[in-house]
């Protein structure tokens, strides 16, 4: 018998391990038949491809040039995904880990990561500018995720080269609202530091960018937010159907189809009609009230849903809706047109935020950007330079302002340009909701707390608001019994509902928002000055709508939001009317002289003062009369009045003419109104101040 030579040898083992090599894996992790399926198709394909398992695999990127070109082409993709990736890494941070965002190619478009391992992951060219689809680099989260076309794990040993058995990659493909494959977002990591959760996390930031990317294809759609639970509507499990004013289905996101049970291509065959029972006029109808509570709609498969219905009322109501169709849409280079910033507390704005059935938070369009607000006045501009600085710094922001200045409407753009846009914004009226209802309101409460329809519990708003932010208006109203347990709350970050022992993790934005002198409140102690330090990390002031310089421009934007049958031009004295007037409720009050115009010129070209309610051209002309008799009044140099020169007040004149008319009527306020040719509600506001005088 011949003695094996050590080259023979060296020969047989390089044999048996290539032969090991092509051979199909099991996992070491305890993963369930698919997986292990999956894992061992991939590396058939592999293996047909002919990749080797043990050479060296092509490291090289592709061209500066074409990089930039593929980056370009997926800029929308890049806008959606990067703060969702920032929130991300946040949780993984400090595990030897990184988080990747490929095209639908598989080009590595952007990454971040623990320094020490972005260094690791250098050397098998896991960086941006390099391919990883599965044909190039065989068996992996990113290439194994875009093949397979749903979330992949990818352990160790279970890549197809041994280059890469030292990673594990988690890996979720991101769905356009057709169903179309826009890219993946990946969790690569050491193998060693493997964590059975960051697949969850995954799943969830990726629909994150799809429920981002949906919003933004139909924003100007009617989308149904809808869950067989109200308390997840506004959340990432609700489903989102954005359809036209037929009932045609526009898109879906994937929470819709698996709460429906249908795939992309069945969910198509139907109507709003056909899927969910109730005609569109009907969804309309009920969903346009800015308060209205969730409809209970029954499903073909006899499940029953609670339906939130969302879009820009206006401009829904006006019979425009410039949305693409499922087949017409271009996914990856759509924009969606900007959003007017009108400037309308008419109309507060929300994105995710929760509509339950006890809730006071109006379905409202997405909300407007910083740069929708910067219209051309300076103090605009100014506090807007400032926020731009603190957003996603955790400092509480204290918004200070009159009634009507578009307090929430900024807090709600700060909302939109933080990295937790894609979460949920929720308001909470301090001063206007009874104090009992406020603590169930904010903290929640137990199972069998309270009898009756709700007695299984509530969520409360700081457990909503979790991940997104919180947004306490006129927090001056805030009762002092709830002040201190508010402060531990939010120092804690920890809530307990009512009734419960476990506390709740939270994890929220801050904005405030107050008409009143914030040292006044602190000073008639209205709010304990350690819950206004912990509020006020940066305040801002709203300027009143009389001192801002951007009149113009906001009535333009404000009439295009109207909708296609209002007016878009203002007659020349109407311009005067409006820029003479000193406007006392600011936003709100023009919103809502300008919508009443919009709807009694619709179809004409011009608002003209035939179109402006009487109330107002009364008031408008009353003030501009005492602007004049004030500017008349005002002494000459060197020519000081003399006492007793005037008889009263023009203010003193007017009330004295009511007064003398509604005594002449008996009291019967609509005949004076007549005799004067002003409004009642003009008649009760100027009596009030007189019984206040």
């Amino acid at each position: 018998m011949s003695t094996p030579t050590p080259h023979s040898t060296l020969t047989a083992a390089r044999r048996r391990r290539d032969e090991a090599a092509q051979r199909p894996i099991a996992s070491a992790l305890p993963l369930d038949s698919e997986h292990v399926l999956s894992i061992n198709e991939s590396h058939e394909r592999c293996a047909a491809l002919g990749l080797s398992r043990i050479g060296a695999p092509d490291y090289s990127p592709i061209t500066r040039s074409d990089f930039a070109l593929t980056r370009e082409r997926n800029r929308r993709l890049f806008s959606h995904a990067a703060p969702v990736m920032e929130l991300l890494f946040e949780q993984i941070a400090k595990t030897q880990s990184m988080v990747v965002l490929t095209d639908a190619q598989g080009t590595i478009l952007h990454s971040m990561g623990d320094e020490d391992f972005l260094e690791k992951a250098a050397k098998v060219a896991l960086a941006p500018g390099v391919n990883w689809a599965e044909c190039t680099k065989g068996t992996n989260g990113m290439g194994t995720a875009l093949v397979d076309e749903r979330a992949v794990l990818v352990h160790a040993d279970e890549h197809f080269m041994h280059a890469n058995h030292f990673l594990t990659c988690q890996a979720s493909p991101i769905l356009d609202p057709r169903g179309n494959i826009l890219g993946v977002l990946d969790v690569s990591g050491d193998r060693r530091g493997y964590h059975q959760h960051t697949m969850g996390l995954v799943k969830m930031s990726a629909r994150m960018i799809e429920n981002h990317w949906l919003n933004d294809d139909f924003r100007d759609a009617l989308r149904l937010h809808f869950h067989s639970r109200v308390e997840f509507i506004g959340t990432l499990m609700e489903g989102i159907l954005a359809v036209d004013h037929d009932g045609r289905i526009l898109g879906a996101n994937r929470s819709a189809l698996d709460l429906l049970g249908l795939s992309g291509a069945a969910l198509r065959m139907h109507t709003v009609t056909s899927l969910l029972g109730m005609p569109m006029g009907a969804i309309i109808d009920h969903g346009r009230p800015p308060l209205a509570a969730p409809m209970r709609m029954a499903l073909p498969n006899g499940h029953v849903v609670q339906v939130q219905a969302r879009c820009n009322w206006p401009l829904w109501h006006g019979g425009w809706a410039a949305t693409p169709s499922l087949d017409e849409s271009n996914t990856t280079s759509a924009t969606a047109a900007p959003e007017p910033a009108t400037g309308d507390a008419r109309a507060p704005i929300s994105r995710g935020a929760k509509v339950a059935e006890d809730s006071t938070e109006p379905a409202t369009p997405a909300a407007p950007s910083f740069a929708d607000l910067q219209t051309g006045d300076g103090q605009i501009e100014a506090v807007i330079n400032k926020l731009r600085r603190v957003v996603d710094r955790d400092i509480p922001v204290l918004i200070l302002g009159e009634a009507g200045s578009g307090k929430e409407m900024l807090a709600r753009a700060i909302h939109r340009e933080s990295r937790r846009a894609a979460l949920p914004f929720v308001a909470v009226q301090c001063a206007s909701t009874p104090e009992t209802l406020l603590e169930t309101e904010l903290f929640g409460y137990a199972e069998g707390v309270f009898p009756g329809v709700r007695r299984k519990g509530a969520v409360g708003k700081l457990v909503k608001a979790s991940g997104g932010t919180l947004f306490l208006d006129e927090v001056g109203g805030l009762p002092a019994g709830l002040q201190a347990r508010l402060l531990h709350a939010l120092q804690d970050k920890r809530v307990t509902p009512l009734g419960a022992v476990q506390p709740v993790e939270i994890d929220v934005a801050l904005v405030g928002a107050t008409d009143r002198n914030p040292r006044e409140l602190v000073d008639t102690h209205s709010i304990r000055e350690d819950l206004y330090y912990r509020l006020n990390g940066l305040a801002v002031k709203l300027p009143p709508l009389r001192e801002r310089t951007d009149l113009r421009t906001l009535v333009r934007r404000i009439l295009a939001n109207e909708g296609a049958t209002a007016p878009q031009l203002v007659a020349s004295d109407v311009q005067s009317l409006l820029e003479g007037y000193d406007w006392p409720g600011n936003l709100r009050q023009l919103a809502s002289v300008l919508h009443t115009a919009a709807v009694m010129a619709a179809g004409e070209a011009t608002i003209t003062r035939e179109h402006l309610s009487d109330d107002f051209l009364y008031e408008a002309s009353q003030r501009q009369v005492a602007g004049n008799q004030a500017a008349a009044n005002e002494p000459a140099p060197g020519h000081p009045t003399l006492p007793g020169a005037s008889g009263g007040t023009l203010e003193e004149l007017e009330r004295e003419m009511i007064r003398q008319a509604v005594d002449a009527a008996d009291g019967n306020i609509s005949v004076a109104s007549k005799r004067l040719g002003i409004s009642r509600n003009t008649i009760y506001r100027k009596l009030r101040w007189r019984t206040a005088a």
